[in-house]
């Protein structure tokens, strides 16, 4: 199963309550909780390094908090998922090129980036904003066969 962790699924659910707070909200990591319903250590751990990567910038004392390093529609779900998770590697090969002991012989590693590409570029359409309502239903159209060899005569 392919799937995004559960700190990230967390990190975009997050960070769309800055947007429904309305323009340039600064919010603390107890508002944040209370509003996603994911326990505050939780928060606190997925802010920092939603800092950390540039997507949330914080200002300490009494009207302190978070707030969004830059506009929603200009973080994309891949800056999230890049925040959270490190990248996308759907295969050994694409995630750590020269770990997997196949890859000398492997037919299919070159495949694998290809669709890695495609996934990350799917992801890279879709901004914060975006994910704060309902998405079209097809982002990136693609053919199953569309890159088969003709039939052979």
């Amino acid at each position: 199963m392919i799937r995004l962790s559960k700190q990230t699924d967390y990190g975009i659910l997050l960070l769309t309550l800055f947007v429904e707070s309305g323009a340039e909200p600064t919010l603390t990591a107890r508002a944040l909780a209370d509003g996603a319903g994911i326990p505050l250590p939780t928060v606190s751990k997925v802010l920092k390094l939603l800092q950390r990567d540039g997507l949330l910038v914080s200002q300490r004392g009494a009207r302190g908090g978070y707030s969004l390093a830059r506009a929603a529609s200009e973080i994309s779900v891949v800056d999230i998922v890049h925040a959270l998770e490190g990248g996308v590697g759907l295969t050994e090969c694409v995630w750590s090129p020269g770990e997997c002991a196949h890859e000398v012989t492997c037919r299919v590693s070159a495949n694998w980036q290809i669709i890695n590409d495609a996934v990350v570029g799917a992801l890279q359409q879709i901004s914060l904003l975006d994910m704060t309502g309902p998405l079209p239903h097809e982002l990136m159209p693609l053919t199953v066969g569309a890159f088969s060899a003709p039939p052979s005569s």
